[in-house]
């Protein structure tokens, strides 16, 4: 169900031959997104032009469910999450992309729990240890539905939905960083992707009225 849905949008690239770029030279990335717009690039992505990916997906039962639409999409899948068997997660997909370096991954920075919008650490380790670049991936869409009740309020294209994809400048991670260096990414990272969906959610019409930031409390 999930494909034939995705199969029914059209999408509207902007500046994806980064993307295509890095794929052609077998450069491995870390294409790092918001939670909330898990939905609407599952499917972009499993298309051949995008090349392979290993995925990060939670325990949960909901998380069986997502775990066998990644699986049937021709992802491969690393089960855990912030909550539970995160850290075992991420080794699988260390050791993943180690072992094959056609093999990009995809973290969403705000993690399984939020903050929404509040980038963790776990995308820059991920690339850090696999030689990756992050790679700052938005999307936004219309029409589209919203899940209020979700924490990170999840955006859903409609069947027929113009699902636009905007791939940002990649961030180069260095293999060694001590504290400070950890921060000064993460907030790079954190800034890049607020401001690459705040325009593009204006581009396609998208309004949400709760912020796409939650500040940790």
């Amino acid at each position: 169900m999930y494909r034939a849905l995705g199969r029914s949008w059209t999408y509207d690239e902007q500046d994806v031959s980064i993307l295509r770029d890095l794929v052609a030279a077998r450069q491995p990335a870390v294409g790092a997104f918001y939670h909330s717009r898990t939905f609407a690039l599952l499917h972009y992505f499993s298309l051949p032009a995008q090349g392979r990916w290993i995925l990060m997906c939670s325990q949960s039962r909901d998380g069986e469910a997502m775990a066998r639409i990644e699986e049937g999409l021709g992802f491969r899948v690393a089960r855990g999450s912030s909550g539970k068997g995160g850290a075992r997660a991420l080794v699988e997909m260390i050791k993943a992309q180690r072992d094959d370096r056609g093999l990009n991954s995809c973290l969403a920075i705000d993690g399984s729990r939020g903050p929404r919008g509040i980038a963790q650490l776990g995308t820059i380790t991920l690339a850090q240890k696999t030689g990756s670049v992050l790679l700052p991936v938005a999307a936004s869409a219309s029409p589209c539905w919203r899940w209020n009740a979700a924490w990170d309020r999840t955006l859903i294209p409609k069947p027929g939905a113009t699902v636009t994809v905007r791939i940002g400048q990649p961030i180069e991670v260095p293999a060694k960083l001590d504290e400070d260096g950890y921060e000064s990414i993460r907030r790079l990272l954190e800034e890049r992707m607020f401001s690459l969906h705040s325009n593009l959610d204006q581009h396609t019409g998208y309004h949400d009225p709760e912020p796409l930031r939650v500040p940790a409390v």
